[in-house]
């Protein structure tokens, strides 16, 4: 009679640990979505917040805006335009980013960004950014890509935000997983064809 009791136990022992273990990958799977979310709603790590407009309310008082860009893995040269501008708070800015693709095929990158001090992230608003999309270079092209933004006035009202005296929007451009794969792909595909022809 122990026998059967203790295989009862041993089989519901191995089910909940299965259990923890489905329950343990599906919520790794889910901490990014979820941690960029907490990011995107709190502005911590200096993720930036995303504005359907311009502010309602522009101070006098000005705050600096410097810009920062640099690719990680992407044959891209990118630079911002200006190096800094001083706005209102509450003031939309203009600036623009620029991209050339130094390789001899396309490429596809996508942008990450933050805003230092991290404390100011919840505070800068984007309105309008090319870091919302993808962005496709072919050969040798370079563009010029524009974000609009504006630095909430609540931050004047932030005990640590409120006596930043300049904000630095940083970018890096990184190749897209669909990009490379499609490089490796014509790269299989040049080789191949250079092999056939000798």
């Amino acid at each position: 009679m122990v026998g059967p009791v203790r295989n009862h136990r041993n089989r519901r022992t191995v089910i909940a640990l299965a259990g923890v273990a489905v329950f343990m990958v599906g919520m790794s799977f889910a901490a990014v979505p979820l941690y960029d979310m907490f990011c995107r709603v709190t502005g911590f790590a200096g993720t930036t917040q995303k504005a359907e407009g311009d502010s309602d309310v522009i101070l006098d008082r000005t705050i600096n805006v410097r810009f920062d860009a640099s690719t990680m893995g992407i044959d891209w040269r990118f630079k911002p335009v200006q190096r800094q501008m001083t706005l209102r708070i509450g003031e939309t800015g203009l600036a623009f980013y620029e991209a050339t693709n130094l390789s001899d095929r396309p490429i596809t990158g996508t942008a990450s960004y933050n805003v230092t001090p991290y404390s100011t992230g919840g505070y800068f608003a984007k309105i309008a950014c090319f870091c919302f999309v993808e962005q496709t270079l072919q050969p040798g092209e370079t563009v010029q890509m524009p974000v609009s933004f504006y630095v909430d006035p609540d931050i004047v009202d932030d005990p640590e935000a409120g006596r930043v005296p300049t904000i630095t929007l940083s970018y890096t451009f990184y190749e897209t997983e669909e990009s490379r794969e499609l490089a490796a792909v014509h790269g299989d595909a040049r080789d191949a064809a250079a092999t056939t022809t000798r």
